[in-house]
């Protein structure tokens, strides 16, 4: 059990180790030759020249303004000063509402961690229940509610804080829903036009032998939507054109590095060898060589492009379908369009940037059955993590194992080892073992067929929760009890046990303060370092740089990664929650996270972060109901705490709480949830009048032009026109009679809808 002076230990190394983080940050970011990896967004938005191009030499790589080492610091205000209007026109809605959710951790945590040091503390410190026992426990225990005596009336006390943290909880949590979905809808009325809010994803097209499925979406949408539908673009199995086309684009950029090569010494023509890498082979000039690769490559992706067009198996059975109107596309998107529900299946399209294309091909009948394999895969990977998390725990509970193990006792009883390894090293440990995780979770996001990225990242932070739900938490709990009371489990009655389980959870406060200093204190300074980028960034720009575009390529600053950051934040939410009755000595450390993480994620995203998509935080309704959830979850703990207390007289007033708490969750659920599924007709009708107003000659169909198109085409030349030349050009008179023939034609009975036709 670690004691005040291991969570000393322990806080002392993760400040030192975070304090040497952010000062080895403020003096590397002001050096030149990183400035390509500490400020990459302006480079990106073209508003930052690189320093490197001017100047003396050394001052290329060196800081040699000695007065801007004395503001080390100045980053912190520098983060703070944005306001938040122009944080979201400069890095989005996504990103300004993402760290809303730090804000949220202080607004709900602060008064909350003020209430339970002025009442709580005082209540639990006061009593000698722990020191009358038999029970392992350390003087942080002291405070928690395990030092209340069985059957005291002071559980009342905890009583009535658990209520008080509950609806200030509610309240905050509807107040920010009804803050961020103002925000969302203000943001998608203030925006100017975006392909998607004209186009529809339409899946699960039925096959037809007398028309292909080209023609058949167009007859299908002419009939149906005759006055609003604009134009579609079918989707292809694009796989070994997209590997053509990267393959291309490498040996351009191979091209383009020799070619600059040469030009800056005409007077040797640069060669390379034919074989393997470069290293064997017959010397040839390289220029000669890339030219003729990369026309060879040309042909062979004409090819390609010219049978995806014309054989119909390369083609799938959905399509993007655009409409004139925002109002026409939300009653598309958001109607049944056929009486039959497995065919002519909408929902909105996602946004082009948001488009996962890989998973575009996956047949729609086949999701199901890979959902259920993820599924049972999923539960599995949760299982057997039991084990790791064990050893973790084992480290956690030193006590127990000099006891199955007492040859070891006189290296572990040395002072500073068992201060180490109790204060420090279960948390480092713990989080080696998620290193790879939410990349095993994301490849299981990907199996399943999402068609967004966006959609992607918030099933992988679903399961991400969860996992350290259940393993990082519950696995914590009831691993670490059971080795820590093993000997007391062994020599008492089964009637005992959940007594000692339940005097045992609170004492696991200390092992999560060690994980909350490791992960959330050193974890933040870390991540402003930006250790691994750096060091990629100047292996790249040493040993692969050859162009500009190469140069961009290394300094790819990623995004704030919403599938990784918002279970962890949630899990801050969850053992804050959990513990502010139960130990409130762990509260402190969570906001200390809170307000670190605040300054250093809002430093990354006005500087480094660069959003792949724009979803108008559409993820908000997770982040509330996971929040939601840990309310519950606290609520029946204590619930569970308190029954083995004998606290008869209270125990059954918490059963309100999680009924209040569900309605409270159903209530916003029905008030401000649908903002961020749906799109309100009267919105749309009203931003297309006023467009309309305002831009009379607007060429939608221009505008829509290349926006669905799959990457892969867009990297073949000259064939963005060709491919959509039928669909987007002015259609000559053999165009509009077919689609005129194709509106008056009455789709037939086994497109109708009817059920009888399958």
């Amino acid at each position: 059990m670690a004691s005040l002076g291991d969570i000393g230990l322990a806080a002392a190394i993760n400040i030192l180790s975070a304090f040497a983080f952010l000062l080895a940050f403020a003096l590397l970011r002001i050096q030149p030759i990183n400035d390509r990896v500490y400020f990459p967004k302006w480079y990106l938005k073209g508003l930052r020249s690189s320093p490197l191009q001017a100047g003396a030499f050394v001052t290329k790589f060196v800081n040699l303004d000695f007065k801007s080492y004395a503001r080390f610091l100045s980053w912190m205000p520098a983060a703070l000063q944005m306001p938040e209007p122009e944080l979201i026109d400069h890095a989005g809605l996504d990103s300004a509402v993402y760290l809303r959710i730090y804000l949220l951790g202080l607004k709900i945590f602060v008064p909350i961690a003020f209430l339970a040091f002025s009442v709580m503390v005082p209540v639990n410190w006061t009593n000698k229940t722990l020191e009358r026992s038999n029970l392992t426990y350390s003087s942080i225990d002291k405070l928690s509610i395990s030092n209340i005596p069985t059957g005291s009336n002071r559980f009342w006390t905890h009583l009535v804080m658990a209520y008080a943290f509950t609806f200030w909880t509610c309240y905050i949590l509807k107040r920010e829903y009804q803050i961020v979905a103002t925000m969302r809808l203000h943001f998608l009325a203030s925006e100017r036009r975006r392909p998607d809010q004209f186009t529809v994803l339409v899946r699960n097209v039925p096959p037809d032998p007398d028309e292909s499925v080209s023609e058949l979406v167009e007859h299908f949408f002419l009939v149906n939507h005759p006055d609003h539908y604009l134009t579609h673009q079918v989707v292809y199995n694009a796989k070994k054109l997209s590997a053509l086309v990267s393959k291309k684009k490498r040996k351009q950029n191979w091209l383009d590095y020799y070619e600059l090569k040469y030009s800056r010494n005409q007077s040797i023509r640069p060669s390379r060898k034919t074989g393997l890498l470069g290293l064997c082979g017959t010397r040839v000039d390289a220029i000669d060589f890339y030219t003729t690769e990369i026309e060879k490559l040309s042909e062979e992706i004409e090819l390609e492009r010219e049978k995806l067009m014309k054989n119909p198996k390369y083609i799938m059975p959905a399509a993007f379908v655009s409409f004139r109107t925002r109002w026409g596309a939300a009653v598309c998107a958001q109607t049944q369009q056929s009486r039959n529900p497995t065919i002519w299946l909408t929902e909105w399209a996602p946004e082009p940037r948001d488009v996962y294309w890989d998973n575009m091909a996956i047949p729609y009948v086949s999701l199901t059955i890979r959902r259920l394999i993820v599924a049972v895969a999923f539960f599995f990977l949760t299982f057997f993590f039991m084990i790791p998390i064990a050893f973790v725990q084992s480290l956690a509970n030193i006590e127990g194992i000099e006891k199955a193990a007492p040859f070891l006792k006189a290296i572990i009883e040395i002072k500073f080892i068992k201060a180490f390894i109790q204060g420090f090293l279960p948390g480092i440990a713990l989080k080696i073992f998620l290193i790879f995780l939410p990349s095993i979770l994301m490849i299981m996001s990907k199996f399943e067929g999402f068609i967004s990225v966006s959609a992607l990242e918030r099933r992988s932070a679903t399961r991400y929760y969860i996992f350290q739900f259940i393993n990082v938490f519950l696995g914590s709990i009831i691993t670490g009890t059971a080795f820590q009371q093993l000997d007391k489990f062994i020599h008492q009655s089964a009637n005992e046990i959940p007594k000692t389980i339940g005097v045992s959870i609170p004492m696991k406060a200390t092992f999560f303060i060690t994980y909350i200093m490791v992960d959330g204190w050193a974890g933040c300074a870390g991540e402003i370092l930006r250790l691994k980028p750096l060091i990629f960034y100047h292996l790249k720009n040493f040993l692969l740089v050859k162009t500009e575009k190469d140069r961009e390529e290394a300094m790819d600053p990623g995004t704030f990664g919403f599938n990784t950051g918002e279970p962890q934040i949630q899990l801050y939410f969850l053992l804050g929650l959990v513990y502010a009755v139960v130990t409130p000595f762990l509260l402190p450390y969570i906001i200390v996270f809170f307000g670190l993480a605040y300054v250093v994620y809002r430093h990354q995203i006005i500087n480094v972060y660069n959003q792949e998509y724009e979803s108008a935080a559409a993820f908000w309704p997770d982040v509330h109901g996971r929040i939601v959830f840990a309310l519950v979850i606290s609520q029946l703990l204590l619930m569970g705490l308190l029954s083995t207390k004998e606290a008869a007289n209270s125990t059954p007033l918490l059963i309100t709480l999680p009924i209040l708490t569900i309605w409270f969750h159903m209530y916003c659920k029905g008030r401000y949830e649908p903002a961020f599924i749906r799109h309100p007709l009267q919105e749309a009708m009203m931003k297309d009048t006023l467009e309309r107003a305002r831009e009379p000659n607007f060429n939608l169909k221009e505008f829509l032009q290349n926006a669905y198109i799959h990457p892969v085409f867009k990297g073949c030349e000259d064939s963005d026109s060709e491919i959509m030349s039928e669909k987007w050009e002015d259609e000559p008179a053999l165009v509009q009679t077919k689609r005129q023939s194709r509106k008056n034609t009455p789709l037939p009975s086994k497109h109708s809808g009817s059920l009888s036709s399958e």
